[in-house]
């Protein structure tokens, strides 16, 4: 069982090692390939016609935070 697990370990290793070798040579970031959901011209993951209510509360923190820092003074 022993085995088992440090082969299964040993593998992860590698395969960790191998994402990262871009990093390691050339400092470049792993990234996806297509460029995400904005290439595709969606600015939301689901395709609903009304934002969920999570999204809506986010949507209101973000406008707060935008009003408390258009309104800070320096």
């Amino acid at each position: 069982m022993l085995t088992v697990f440090v082969a299964t370990f040993a593998i992860f290793l590698l395969v960790i090692l191998g994402m990262s070798l871009g990093w390691l040579f050339k400092r470049k970031a792993i990234q996806g390939s297509c460029g995400g959901i904005t290439t595709l011209g969606l600015e939301k993951v689901c395709n609903c016609p009304s934002p969920c209510d999570a999204r809506k509360k986010r949507m209101a923190e973000e406008a707060r935070a935008a009003q408390r820092e258009k309104a800070r003074i320096l």
